[in-house]
């Protein structure tokens, strides 16, 4: 029997690509998921790949992304619709999910970035569900990824 679905939650992602100087830089791909205690994908959030039809077609480099890959995204048939997008500059992104299906438990949202000529790197932050009080996690990426954090609230509309 499937545990019960949770109350609404509001996901509040701040996620910095830092600027590299490297001679060749590319902009990153990056996957965003919702891992659950048996660290499968609950939820896709955002998949960010190369989408210009003008160009190669960038879901060749997607198993760049690792675990995002080997736990489910290679399953997938992109894009997915509200999930995939073309890759973002250097910078500064805010990102909101809102998330009402998943039941009680202990989740990590897990970050992985990878470019190419360059390196990956994956950052995970756990919370809880349900989120009754306000949650703040935030991690430091040393590479690919920078200071990300994110804030888990109650949904409210």
């Amino acid at each position: 029997m499937p545990a019960r679905a949770g109350n609404p939650v509001e996901l509040t992602l701040q996620l910095q690509i830092p600027r590299l100087q490297v001679a060749e830089y590319h902009r990153p791909y990056v996957a965003i998921w919702i891992e659950g205690e048996d660290q499968g994908i609950a939820r896709h959030l955002a998949v960010w790949y190369q989408t210009d039809p003008k160009k190669e077609d960038g879901t060749q480099w997607l198993k760049d992304l690792r675990q995002w890959w080997r736990r489910g995204g290679r399953t997938q048939s992109m894009p997915i619709d509200g999930v995939t997008g073309a890759t973002r500059p250097a910078g500064e992104h805010l990102l909101k999910f809102n998330v009402a299906d998943l039941p009680p438990g202990s989740y990590h949202l897990a970050v992985e970035a990878a470019r190419e000529v360059g390196g990956r790197e994956l950052l995970r932050l756990p919370f809880t569900l349900p989120a009754t009080d306000l949650q703040q996690i935030r991690a430091q990426g040393s590479s690919e990824l920078g200071s990300v954090s994110l804030q888990v609230a109650p949904y409210a509309p």
